[in-house]
């Protein structure tokens, strides 16, 4: 997948706040992602969160 620093992913299920965009702040072996809705910021393995995108917004 091409991902970029920057990009909003939109997933297939959503945050528990509700919001299903998150922003990609870091990209390596784990992806740093922040949720639109709250703000809250967590990492995530590379793997496990590309099974979970539905849909890449470039900006």
């Amino acid at each position: 997948m091409d991902i970029n620093v920057g990009n909003t992913l939109q997933m297939k299920k959503p945050h528990p706040c509700g919001s299903d965009k998150m922003k990609v702040l870091r990209i390596g072996a784990d992806f740093k992602l922040r949720c639109e809705g709250c703000g809250h910021e967590f990492m995530t393995p590379r793997s496990k969160c590309e099974k979970k995108i539905k849909k890449i917004i470039t900006e």
